[in-house]
């Protein structure tokens, strides 16, 4: 399944809970994708999560039903290592 890392920008500060959380879990599993992890930002407000969806569409839709931005969805094929490395995902 295709990889995306999707960039997040919060108004307020993120605060999510175990319930917010799952939540989100069942509307991607409705959609078909699949929140591996995400980053977030030192002041709270912008996140980089990584995905496996079949499309960039399935994402959008899953944050739209969440009520979650996804201002910018990039998909990535290939991993880069500090030694020069690379590697298809």
């Amino acid at each position: 399944m295709p990889l995306f890392i999707v960039e997040r920008q919060f108004a307020e500060k993120l605060e999510m809970t175990a319930e917010d959380a799952d939540g989100i879990r069942r509307i991607n599993d409705e959609e078909g994708i699949r929140w591996l992890y995400s980053f977030l930002s030192a002041d709270r407000r912008k996140t980089y999560c990584l995905y496996e969806a079949p499309s960039p569409e399935a994402i959008r839709r899953a944050a739209a039903r969440a009520g979650l931005p996804a201002d910018a969805i990039v998909e990535v094929v290939e991993q880069l290592a500090p030694d020069g490395s690379s590697a298809r995902l």
